[in-house]
């Protein structure tokens, strides 16, 4: 599925228009709040859905980069539309790096996983690139703001470590959102491209 870059470095024009077309759909999603789902304290969102379908079109390069650029635009949400807990997402540790393994992880699942129904495998690859979102976003709130996380909201650790789990678990709904998502739309691309 993913094009080869024609030099050493350099994109092609098709990747360059998929980057720009991909990331104007993330902009509209986080502008207009379609991306975005409140669920108090926080916002989860449908904005990796772009990084995922990039991945696994593309490659981890362009993935990689979409992803960057979802990163980048979290920061600017936070500091734009604050809540309690934006802080967090100012620190590039939670915003960024894990939206850039977003755009890695749904290319190396879809590359090594040998399974003949391309449907299946689209599916997990999608999976892959969702749970990489919430485990990376959530693990690294807790690894590194859980106090302060707990201390906005004015509610104890334990309270905080149990609201960070259920979004974890939340992590279900969002795949399965993803993969509906994700999964007619690279199907589609690819049966263009023929």
């Amino acid at each position: 599925m993913e094009q080869k870059m024609t030099t050493k470095g350099k994109f092609t024009t098709r990747q360059i228009a998929v980057v720009g077309m991909l990331f104007a759909i993330t902009i509209v999603l986080g502008a207009t709040g379609i991306g975005f789902i409140p669920v108090p304290p926080f916002k989860l969102t449908i904005m990796h859905l772009p990084v995922i379908i990039g991945s696994i079109i593309e490659g981890p390069v362009i993935g990689a980069l979409l992803g960057l650029l979802f990163g980048l635009f979290s920061i600017f949400q936070a500091i734009n539309t604050p809540s309690p807990v934006s802080f967090i997402f100012i620190n590039p540790l939670v915003a960024v790096l894990p939206r850039i393994l977003i755009g890695i992880t749904p290319y190396i699942a879809y590359k090594y996983i040998n399974l003949k129904n391309n449907k299946i495998r689209l599916a997990i690859s999608t999976a892959v690139g969702s749970f990489t979102n919430t485990l990376g976003v959530v693990g690294m709130i807790y690894a590194l703001h859980l106090h302060a996380y707990a201390d906005a909201l004015h509610i104890s650790t334990a309270a905080a470590s149990k609201s960070l789990l259920v979004l974890v678990l939340n992590g279900f709904s969002t795949a399965t959102l993803s993969i509906l998502g994700v999964v007619p739309i690279v199907l589609a691309l690819n049966k263009a491209r023929k």
